[in-house]
């Protein structure tokens, strides 16, 4: 008998195929998260699970899944895993670093270039009829990326190749980590470390790249947003939470900073209505890594985690490698 998972939420057949190859699978083949209730009664009887990040898995869900061996998260953030409860019940945990990188690098730069030359409100400007003729001084003077100060708060993977693409447009390149880089990944990046405080303060385009936790919750609030250029532009593609999306909002109306391109909020998909009516902010929603080449290769090396767990060896991606018994 093959041993029974759960997949919480549809993925491509590709990925279905491979798994029922090795598992009895019980799937959810809608593009919909189930109910925590649902997802909770439908892992009791489970080894193994692939999740998403609207998946919530903690010591409640825990308690109900006494076979639980390991949840496979098909992203690089796991904000949705309780870790400590999940490591005290012996479970395994696993995310798909890696695949997305260059993907959700690209994500950002199409939100500077966005913000920066206010793409959006001018093609619905004129979608709207209101383009009467050529202007010299007009409506929608933006502001040059190029030679610009690019700031990236979270030097990881994903902050490297958003510096590397910078080097096409002559910018330079400051950015803020708690460990600074070596030398050679610098030179890579034509990076320089600097303090949040003169990230925030020389950044003409600021994008958050910081993971999400109570340490970095509102990492960019209101005190942060005061001390930055009121020409710059603050780009998120983190995770909502790393920006207090009110103290943002009120940041733009009153044209404390140029602009904004976001691609996470708080509590997404309901999102603060106060930047809906805003001109100087681009809302994506939640598209950093959606290709179809990139979330095939995030949803298969989920597969691979699982295939790899289930079979006594370690996973390639193991979040808490405490829980891994051989």
């Amino acid at each position: 008998m093959k041993p029974r998972i759960l997949v919480s939420r549809q993925v491509f057949p590709e990925v279905l195929a491979r798994l029922q190859a090795h598992f009895d699978v019980d799937y959810n083949d809608v593009d919909a998260p189930l109910p925590p209730a649902e997802l909770a009664a439908r892992l009791a009887d489970k080894v193994g699970a692939i999740t998403m990040l609207s998946d919530r898995i903690d010591a409640s869900v825990l308690a109900q899944a006494p076979g639980l061996k390991v949840v496979c998260n098909v992203a690089v953030g796991y904000n949705n895993f309780d870790v400590p409860a999940i490591t005290a019940a012996g479970v395994m945990a696993t995310n798909t670093p890696g695949v997305l990188d260059d993907t959700t690098a690209d994500t950002a730069w199409s939100l500077i270039l966005s913000s920066g030359r206010r793409v959006v409100g001018a093609d619905r400007w004129v979608r709207e009829g209101q383009w009467k003729g050529w202007k010299f001084q007009d409506a929608w003077l933006g502001q040059d990326i190029h030679d610009a100060t690019l700031g990236i708060l979270g030097m990881g993977r994903i902050g490297q190749a958003v510096a590397r693409r910078a080097l096409g447009f002559d910018m330079q390149v400051i950015y803020h980590n708690r460990s600074r880089l070596d030398a050679e990944q610098e030179k890579a990046c034509n990076a320089q470390w600097v303090s949040k405080e003169d990230l925030l303060r020389q950044s003409d385009f600021l994008v958050a790249l910081v993971p999400y936790s109570a340490q970095t919750h509102h990492a960019i609030g209101a005190a942060e947003l005061a001390q930055m250029k009121p020409t710059a532009h603050l780009i998120n593609i983190a995770r909502g939470g790393v920006v207090d999306d009110q103290a943002l909002i009120e940041a733009l109306k009153a044209k404390r900073i140029a602009g904004a391109g976001l691609d996470v909020f708080e509590n997404e998909p309901a999102l603060n209505p106060g930047f809906l009516g805003l001109d100087n902010v681009t809302l994506t929603p939640h598209i950093g890594s959606s290709t179809r080449q990139t979330r095939l290769a995030m949803a298969m090396l989920a597969a691979d985690n699982l295939v790899a767990a289930l079979s006594g060896q370690c996973p390639p991606c193991l979040i808490n490698p405490e829980a891994f018994k051989p």
